[in-house]
Parts: C-alpha cells; structure tokens; sequence
C-alpha cells in the first residue's frame, strides 16, 4: 500500500458500519482519496456514538460488523487502492461493568489480575462516582437494593439498572443467612466472580426464593450500609468527582478510567488486536488519541513505533499552540491537523481588522468578564482547577507534600496546592514532555522558566517561594532523583496541565469571548490578532520542514463548527462595521422576544451576540426552507454553549429554565419573518464571500504542505455546529462525483466535491508529485492583500497555488467568482526559472506559457480559485 496522499474521516456508528462503509469504497476511490481514515472500531459501551469509550480492546465490535466485517471493508478498500487508518484509543477505556477489565477491579479490588492495568490509587477503596446523590441520600431514598446480578449470577448492589458485583468475601454477609452454597473463587481463575451462586440457583424455584429474600434484607438500611463498607469501592455522588476520585480519568469524564500503557505488559495486553490487525494488513496506519494523556508520550511512541515497523504511518492527536514546535523526536508522521485551521485564519482573515468586533463585543460582557483574553484565560484556569479538578489538584499536592517534608522543606499543601495552581495556571501549551526517565528538553526548560517568572507575580513571599520548590522538582534532576515519587509528581503535573488548558480554553473560554467565533477554534488563538499571508506562509514552510507528512484538517468530530461555517464567518472582518451594525440593529428590534429570569433579561447581550454569529455561520446557502429542523439544530447548540461557558448554567447544575428561555428567544426568532428577512439580506454578501472562501480553503488544504484531510461529506459543503451537529449521519446512496458544474451560489456543494475530485486525481498522478516538494511564497503585487499565491516544486515538476482573498463586496453577480475589476492590474511575480514554462490550468484545462509577471485576472479567469501545474 502506498503512503497516504490523502484521507477521509469517517465517523462510524450513528447508523455507519462496516456494510454502509463498503457501499462508499467505490465513491471513495471516484473521489480519489487514498485511504480512508476510521473512528475507534474497538467493543464500546453500548449505544456509543463516538467508540471513545471502549469496554474492550481484543474484539472490534459486533455492532459494526466485528472483525470478519472490518476485513471485509480492508478487502474492499484494498481492491480500489485504498488503505485503512485506525483510530486508537490508548489513554482510556470505559469505566464501565459492561469492560471485562473493569467489571474485574470492581469485584476483586486490588487482588484483580487486572488492578495495575488502570491508573488507579489503591491506598483508599475504588471511587465509583454513579450515584446522583451522595450514598446516604440514596440510601434514604431506597433507590439502593441487594440483589441478584441476572446476567452473571452474582450477588450486587443495585442501583437504577446498574449491579454494582459484591466481593466474594462479602458473600457471607450480604446473604444475611441464606442457606445457599458459593463455589469458591480466585481472581486469576475468575476475575468477573460470574456464576458464584450456580449451585444455589439450579433447583427450580431457587433463583425466586433467593430474590425474595434478598428484597427483605434490603428493607434494612443497617445491612446495606455494611455490605457496602465491606467492598474495594465505593460508591459516591458523581458531581463529587471532581473534589475525589481514586483513578485518573479521562479530562473530567468519570466514566472514562486511565490505562497504564507505559508499563510493557500492560501496553501489549492492550495492543495485541491493533498490532496483529497492522502485521496482517488489515489496517496501514495509526491515528493516536490524546497521546498528551499518557504518562510517557515519547515512550508510548518509540514502542509502538518499533511494534509496527518504520513503514506505518502514526499520526497523534496533539494540540499546538501558536508558535509550539512540534516535538520532531517523535517517531510519528505528524499531527491530525489543527494547527493547520489556526493557520488558515492567518489566510484568509482579514488581518487590518482592528479588533472593532472586539471593541464591540466587551460592553456587552458582564462586568465579571470585561478582562482582556489572556485575563479571562487565566481566570477560566483557576475556575477549572477549583471547581473541576479539585481531586488531581489533591492528589499532586500530597505528592509535593511528601518530598517538601522529605526535603525538610516548611510548606503547607494549601501553600503548595496554591504554588502548583499558579504554575499551571502561567503555562502557555498544554503541557511539557519530561519523561518518566528524568529528561527535559531545552524548550521545556525554558517554557518553564518563563511560567515560573510569571506565576510568582503578585503572590504572597511564601507562595514563591514554594514554586521555586515546584521548579526544582520539575527541572532538576538532581533533586528529583533523591526523591521516589518525583517521576509520579512530573508524571501526574503534566498530565494535569492539559486537561485543564483543553477544559478552559476550548469548553469555556470559547462560549465566553464570543466577539469573533471563527477563530475561536481548536489550535486557535482569538486572543491575538491574526498575522496575514506572511504569517501563514511562514508557518507553511515550517510544516514542510518539520510535517510535511501530517494531516491538513479543515473540520474534525471536535471543531466547534463546520470548516464552511468557519469560512463565512471569517468574512465578518471584513466588513466588521456592517455587521456591527446589523447587531446592533438585531439587539433594537427584538428587545421583545427576550425573558426575564431571575430578575434580568435573557439572553444577556453578549450571549445575543453568539446567537447572531452561529446563526450567520449555520444559515443554509439556499435561505432557510425547513425551520423546524434548523431550530431544533440551534436547541441543542444553545444549550450546549450556555453549559460551556458556565456562567448562567453548567453541565453539573443546569439551570434548565434560564436555558430554555434562551432557546425560546432562538426559536421567536426563526419565526419573526421581518427578522429573518432582514437576517437573510444582511448576510447575503458575507454568504457569497464565505463560499468563496471555502473553495479557497479546500485548494489551499489540497496543495499545502500536509496530507488533505477531508472530513465525512465536508467535501459537498460543511455548516454544522459543535457535536452533535457535526455528527449527522452520512447517506452513501447520495454520494457520486459530479461532473463539473458552472461555480455559483447554487451549485456550490457540487462545485467544491467536484474540486476535491479533480485536485486529489492530479495528486494521484504518475510522475513527479510536486505536491511533496519545497513550499515557496509567491508576491502578489498589491502586498498579497487581494490573493494568495504559491509555488510546490519537486526535481521534475511544479504546482502553482492561486487564491482570492478578502472578497467581501468584490464577487460578480453572475457566478462564484471574483468580479471583473477586482483583481485589476494586480499581477504574480514568479520567481527566476519559472519564466517561459509551459503551464496547464487543472480546473479549466487551459496551457500557456509562464510569464515573470502574470495578471490574476488572466489566471482566475471565471474559476474561483486556480491551480497551476508544469506541463
């Protein structure tokens, strides 16, 4: 199989399986990707609409097909040419009784063959934080039972339609006096403690008897309480997860658990499907989930790296921020590509803006809020750390506390919680990579040393003097190594860090400065302005150097919207005031649709405006034919953005009113025609504009340094919100290459999936691949404020790369394209060498010869975009 030029995400589940896959291999092939890219395939929870939360890592799972089902899809994809990359989810499985694993940990604690394979503190019993009270509430309430397990024929507390499974040690107990016989057990021999009561049950009528008695033992809350005392868990209210919990998890999500995969052992048992499934050829390459998860991210690399051979491409799920280098030690092809959007912003906003849609916005927020981003940033942090990981906050305090006090160092936990806090809330990445092995590199250190000048700014002398002490465990070896449990404090510091970056920054912080939602995206950084075309042809070039084999990504299953909502929304900083206005002129006119809860107006103004921006972002381009479908789309974005941004609602304590009367406002105005009609026209020219933008995107995505990544039926136009929007279904019987439609507002969807097809084909091109070649910046003669042109070139070949810009108000009126006098005696200057080369135009198949200096209109012609290739 050859590496991949291209792929194409697609989400399984949610009605996709392996049989509705293999209907899209032809349509895959016709499109011209090269391999296809899959969603986790292992067993998950039942339900699941993402496969994240896997309960098994040696079976892929039934309800997509299982394994016969995969190989048969590989099959398929095989015969067109077609490669497969798998999903992996190494970080997590599910907390789930339905994980063999974890089923084990509960019943046996410690003694399970399966205790060490997750990340969990057995100093204290297992926290099972289910319950939707505290333990004792639920006890008076009577919502807690002693019961028979029917499935496994096993003694459990019952909660709901969960069975807790009793240790068998407390069999005795639980069964208050039963005459019933248990078999005996190990946790090696039978680590689920199934079937412990298969003697007891066989007479008939047994199983009736026992439940009967059982019901009757439940009536005594004595007797549950000290059954449940006498189990390796505990059961726990889950909005207490936060302040307690005795196994790391995954971000704030309780029921997905850490797996030790840095222990060898642990990393094979977990591997062994993935592995045999590259050594036989079924799947070509790996895509890492949050490898900033794991305890080692390096080390997990280098094993997994000399597990499937130098030859497979893996790809990991990393976060850059602006300006982070990627870690080039890691024996990986690259990222999945969000750094790549941030740096479309750097193309295709306009970056003479100003801030005004800033300046706008802060009156608008509450006075709480009216900080600068990096303010609202750092305060967003210390909300995280407070509310939302109070229990890992804990438990890397104990740890400094332990070698404070070995060091003989006089600092409380509170003084050192508060040192720990400030350094995490100062870190500009998500977090630094020294390994278990005591290593830092020179970035770190330094990334380091300024966090460390920052957060011991305006903090009391014995607060600094513990994050000097924090420091030296975190960057000098000397004194880590004459403390045990240093590598677990650099270990647990690092893996914290980036939970709380991702909570703040891209679940908080995101719904709450909302003055120009196109860049408020993952990888993004809306707190600065953007930096022009010189800005993204730097950071093109630096993705050559270092990751020219990474995937370019315009949309993932996490973005906050759809790349073409993105696009149109760019467009905003184009004509900030005109929509400024229109804002203003929206708040004047629909004062009577909004509520009062609790005393104020809703939704608040600065809410108002996210509602105005993500309607301007998901409004079809053919105007708004089925409302009721496009209001229940916005019913579940607006309440998602309020539990987000947490400061009317949150996902713990949801105030379902005030949520409600937001939605109520959304839909009064999806049903005020004088609105949408006004709504319609305002957004006509940023419509046009943010089409144009699209395509400009896609090309740029096809011929920048990278692997396109097309995202599942991105290809015919993308203007969905934030999941579960961006997680619609795709329909295979709907999915053909069309043959090339005239570009307008009407055919775009055709438009862009017939681009897609017909640049991935000249990728897919015997000969010369320019397309891997040295990235050069192209000058445009208007100081590349009007376009954005440049040059790939391999020994053999050239592609030239021509785009429009900042079209607001410049599109002709007849077509998708740049008006006549737009580009009016603006010109290309090509570099010496390229003069006097013949030249093909892909997407209208003209030739001519190449000039030094070649006029943009000539070379656009009527196409939105251009793409030039040697001939």
């Amino acid at each position: 199989m050859t590496p991949p030029r291209s792929t194409y995400r697609l989400q399984f589940r949610n009605g996709m399986d392996f049989g509705r896959a293999r209907q899209l291999v032809p349509y895959l092939a016709a499109l011209g990707v090269t391999h296809l890219y899959a969603s986790p395939l292992m067993t998950a929870v039942a339900g699941s609409t993402h496969g994240y939360d896997a309960t098994r890592t040696d079976e892929i799972d039934p309800a997509l097909g299982g394994l016969d089902g995969l190989r048969s899809l590989a099959g398929d994809l095989y015969r067109h040419g077609i490669g497969l990359i798998l999903d992996i989810v190494p970080n997590h499985m599910a907390a789930s009784l339905e994980n063999p694993w974890w089923r084990s940990v509960v019943v046996w604690g410690e003694e399970s063959p399966f205790s060490r394979h997750f990340d969990i503190d057995w100093s204290e019993p297992l926290t099972l934080p289910f319950l939707g009270k505290d333990f004792a509430g639920e006890l008076a309430d009577g919502t807690l039972c002693l019961a028979l397990d029917p499935r496994h024929d096993a003694l459990a507390l019952r909660y709901g339609e969960s069975f807790y499974p009793l240790a068998p040690e407390s069999y005795a107990m639980a069964l208050g006096g039963f005459a019933g016989t248990v078999l005996p057990a190990r946790p090696e021999e039978n680590p689920q403690g199934a079937g412990l009561l298969a003697r007891t049950l066989a007479p008939p009528g047994a199983r009736e008897e026992l439940e009967r008695h059982l019901a009757a033992l439940s009536r005594e809350p004595g007797r549950i309480e000290a059954v449940h005392a006498a189990q390796p868990w505990r059961l726990m209210d889950w909005k207490a997860a936060s302040l307690h919990l005795s196994y790391r998890r995954f971000f704030e999500i309780a029921g997905l658990a850490g797996l030790r995969v840095e222990d060898p052992p642990i990393f094979e048992e977990s591997h062994r499907l993935v592995l045999a499934l590259v050594r036989e050829g079924t799947v070509d390459g790996l895509r890492i989930d949050h490898v900033d998860g794991l305890a080692d991210p390096r080390g997990y690399l280098e094993r997994l790296r000399a597990a499937v051979g130098p030859d497979v491409p893996i790809l990991v799920e990393k976060i850059l921020e602006k300006d982070e280098p990627f870690a080039t030690d890691w024996p990986v092809d690259g990222t999945t590509g969000y750094e790549f959007i941030a740096s479309l912003a750097d193309a295709l906003v306009d970056e003479t803006e100003g801030g005004r849609l800033a300046g706008a916005f802060q009156p608008l927020k509450s006075e709480e809020h009216r900080g600068t981003f990096h303010d609202e940033m750092q305060a967003s942090k210390r909300q995280m750390l407070a509310d939302n990981f109070q229990g890992e906050v804990r438990r890397v305090a104990l740890l400094a506390k332990a070698m404070a006090d070995t060091a003989h160092a006089d600092y409380s936990r509170s003084t050192l919680t508060e040192a720990i806090c400030a350094m995490i809330v100062a870190l500009p990445v998500y977090r630094t990579y020294m390994a278990t092995a005591a290593e830092i590199s020179g970035r770190d250190r330094e990334v380091l040393a300024a966090v460390r000048r920052e957060a011991q700014e305006g903090v009391r002398p014995e607060v600094r003097e513990a994050i000097d002490f924090i420091w030296e465990l975190l960057t000098d070896d000397r004194t880590c190594n004459a403390m045990p449990e240093c590598v677990e404090f650099r270990t647990r510091f690092q893996q914290l860090s980036g939970p709380v970056m991702a909570k703040a920054l891209e679940d908080t912080l995101f719904y709450r400065e909302n003055a120009f939602i196109a860049l408020n995206e993952v990888g993004g950084d809306p707190g600065r302005p953007t930096g022009g075309p010189g800005a993204f042809h730097a950071a093109m070039q630096a993705r050559q150097e270092a990751m020219p084999h990474g995937l370019s990504a315009t949309a993932t299953h996490d973005t906050k919207r759809g790349e073409d909502a993105r696009a149109r929304l760019y467009t905003l900083g184009e004509a900030p005031d005109v929509w400024i206005a229109a804002e203003r002129r929206w708040a004047a006119r629909n004062a009577r649709h909004r509520r009062r809860h609790q005393g104020r107006p809703v939704p608040e103004p600065d809410v108002e405006w996210l509602v105005y921006q993500s309607l301007a972002g998901a409004w079809p381009p053919e105007g708004l034919e089925d409302r009721a479908a496009f209001a229940e789309r916005m019913r579940h974005y607006v309440e998602k953005a309020l539990r987000e941004a947490k400061t009317a609602s949150n996902w713990v304590l949801p105030d379902t009113g005030y949520e409600q009367k937001v939605i109520d406002f959304v839909e009064d105005l999806l049903g005020d025609t004088d609105f949408c009609a006004d709504f319609t026209e305002t957004l006509r020219p940023f419509i046009d504009a943010g089409l144009i933008n699209s395509l400009v995107q896609t090309l740029i995505k096809l011929t920048a340094p990278g692997i396109p990544d097309i995202h599942q039926g991105s290809e015919r136009g993308d203007f969905s919100l934030v999941d579960p929007d961006n997680r619609r279904p795709l329909d295979p019987a709907v999915l053909a290459v069309p043959q090339k439609p005239r570009p307008s507002r009407a055919t775009f969807a055709d438009y862009k999936q017939w681009l897609v097809a017909a640049v991935l084909a000249e990728r897919n091109r015997a000969g010369g691949n320019p397309f891997a070649g040295a990235y050069i910046p192209l000058e445009i003669s208007d100081g590349n404020r009007g376009a954005l042109a440049f040059l790939r070139a391999a020994p053999e070949a050239f592609a030239i790369t021509v785009v429009p810009r900042l079209t607001f108000d410049r599109i002709a009126p007849e077509g998708l394209h740049l008006s006549a006098g737009a580009l009016e005696d603006v010109v290309l200057h090509l570099p010496a060498g390229f003069a006097g080369r013949d030249v093909r135009s892909v997407l209208d198949g003209r030739t001519y010869l190449l000039r030094p200096e070649m006029p943009l209109a000539d070379i656009l012609g009527t196409e939105p975009v251009a793409l030039l290739v040697g001939a």
